[in-house]
């Protein structure tokens, strides 16, 4: 046999929704049919096949290998074989494989059938297919609604779903790449199949996909330029030499689109299937790859010399994508094989970069007039903010021997020291030693699934001090790739804080340092059936036994603190932990 047949038809009715959605016209720019209506039994009569010759390639995995990694939780193999498998781009894997893929970051409970088909009933009065347009919600991006060769049908599918996507999540705000990431799902599943996959994408807990509003999507791209001040650095300076007035900002801003509105399809497709399966940080790489290749042609091509570009690099760089010089298969490759450019590290980038966005936001407001939502012109937290901060002082158990007063304005401080976002949300006692009693197991059994979560902690010689995890503490059961349990967990978000005798508050040493400051200072929570832990590197900075009794705090690398108490060894009088309404 001189060659192997590699793509397979699809039964009959994903054959005829194919035929629906996608553009006939857009065949000519791919090496076969998108999709292809016919029985299995005439394969070899009918299709217009891949072949290739035996031995020169390893046969492609199927999705029941994959499936069978994703049931058993083995996500270093999934990830593996996804970056190494070049499915062709009418491979009907993806009908199943996508779907899974994106089934696994779902957070909310399993939507029961029919659910899309209520919601679109709810929002458009019929499921029906209007023909006339649809509004799309604020928070697309009109200029980028990519449709990637869909239909007029096609294109008012993927209306349809963003409109409902856009009712059933109100918080999301500003999502410009939700759009062209619809269009593309709509290639290889349904209506309802595309819903789905977009509802676990925007739901995710663990990783992120798709950003859903300003404030992220700027945190997004201003994390990517940084990333290429240190990956790409001989391309950027190259840039800003022919252009001695570019503002970098100005190009970053659109780096979303250098892949999305830039690559060819066939590019997209195999970026989406390791994309849906790692989240954004596949994105990150391949921006990475397209600036270094970028700037390797302008060394060679008189299409992009210096006089082509230095007055429009941003759209030359689309322009360069459209015919961008390598396969998918060494796109890919050469994106991952960029070191030093770990999660850990994206993510300490990402954290920072939020957190300068959100202070330079309170500064250009005029500093109290702000902190979004949090605080007032008078200096005082706003009144939704005040009734939940009374809501806990109800609850507080934790009171040292001072006026009512004084304890409120540490409530006040304590609550300036929140995450922006989660100073709206109502707090709620979830556990106290008080009333739950003093075992870790309890603690577990109450607490492990919130998150964020404050704990607070009286000792008996009337100090109070304790910190925000940002992290749930069921992580504490959560497995590596290895299978290995990971010892510590937790973001950049968590800190510390001191209310009594002193008031302060320690974050992560991370926020302030652009270095890799290394394992040490990424300490942030640990726990297991005898202890917990909080911050780490040369000392711990709270620690408490599993009777929930006795404690020490020591300066550590993670958060560059004190001591939190003056003997170091302390006795709980009362520990307090709150979660969040909605968060």
């Amino acid at each position: 046999m001189v060659g192997k047949i590699i793509a397979l038809r699809e039964l009959d009715n994903f054959s005829r929704r194919s035929s629906i959605y996608v553009d006939p016209e857009c065949e000519k720019f791919f090496e076969m049919p998108l999709f292809i209506a016919a029985s299995s039994n005439d394969i070899a009569t009918k299709c217009h096949c891949w072949q290739f010759s035996p031995g020169k390639e390893p046969a492609l995995r199927s999705f029941t290998e994959i499936q069978q990694l994703l049931q058993q939780g083995k996500k270093r193999e999934v990830k593996n074989i996804l970056r190494e498998n070049s499915w062709p781009i009418n491979s009907p894997i993806r009908s199943q494989l996508w779907p899974a893929l994106c089934a696994q970051h779902q957070t909310k409970p399993n939507m029961l059938d029919g659910f899309y088909w209520e919601m679109v009933h709810q929002v458009f009065g019929t499921t029906e297919l209007s023909e006339k347009p649809i509004m799309l919600p604020a928070f697309v991006d009109a200029g980028h609604c990519l449709p990637y060769h869909l239909t007029r049908t096609g294109r008012a599918v993927a209306d349809r779903i963003v409109n409902v996507l856009g009712y059933d999540c109100p918080d999301i705000t500003y999502s410009p790449v939700l759009y062209p990431i619809t269009s593309i799902l709509l290639h290889f599943m349904s209506e309802e199949e595309a819903y789905h996959c977009l509802a676990s994408l925007v739901g995710s807990k663990e990783k992120v996909f798709i950003n859903q509003t300003k404030l992220l999507h700027e945190v997004t791209w201003k994390t990517v330029m940084q990333i290429a001040k240190k990956h790409t650095k001989n391309a950027l300076t190259y840039f800003q030499r022919i252009c001695p007035g570019l503002k970098l900002e100005r190009v970053f801003m659109d780096w979303c689109w250098w892949i999305l509105a830039g690559l060819p399809f066939q590019h997209l497709v195999r970026i989406m299937d390791c994309f849906f399966h790692e989240g954004i940080k596949v994105m990150y790489r391949v921006a990475l790859v397209i600036i270094n290749l970028f700037y390797k042609e302008c060394q060679v091509n008189n299409e992009y010399s210096p006089d082509n570009i230095k007055n429009d690099i941003g759209n030359s760089l689309i322009k360069f994508c459209k015919k961008i010089p390598v396969s998918p298969a060494k796109l890919l490759h050469a994106a991952f094989s960029i070191r030093g450019l770990s999660s850990t590290y994206i993510s300490r980038i990402f954290l920072k970069t939020e957190m300068l966005l959100k202070s330079r936001s309170v500064l250009n407001s005029g500093g109290s007039k702000q902190l979004v939502k949090s605080r007032s012109s008078d200096n005082l937290p706003t009144s939704q903010s005040q009734v939940n901060i009374q809501m806990m002082s109800h609850t507080l158990t934790i009171r040292e021997k001072v006026y009512t007063e004084t304890c409120r304005n540490l409530l006040f401080t304590l609550w300036s020291w929140l995450p922006v976002r989660i100073t709206m949300y109502q707090p709620v006692l979830l556990y106290t030693t008080e009333e739950h009693g003093c075992s870790l197991t309890t603690f577990y059994v109450r607490v492990e699934q919130h998150e964020p979560t404050l704990m607070m902690i009286k000792t008996c010689n009337n100090e109070v001090f304790g910190a925000y995890c940002s992290s749930r503490w069921f992580e504490r059961n959560v497995k590596d790739d290895k299978g290995q349990r990971q010892a510590y967990f937790g973001t950049g978000e968590t800190f510390l804080f001191s209310l009594y005798p002193e008031r302060a508050k320690y974050p992560w040493v991370g926020i302030e340092n652009d270095k890799d400051l290394g394992h040490s200072s990424e300490l942030f929570m640990a726990a297991d059936a005898k202890m917990i832990t909080i911050g780490g590197g040369e000392g711990q900075a709270i620690w408490m036994d599993e009777n929930i009794r006795f404690g020490k705090t020591d300066s550590c690398k993670t958060f560059n603190n004190p001591p939190l108490c003056p003997s170091r060894d302390f006795e709980i009088r009362v520990l307090e932990v709150y979660g969040f309404v909605g968060a």
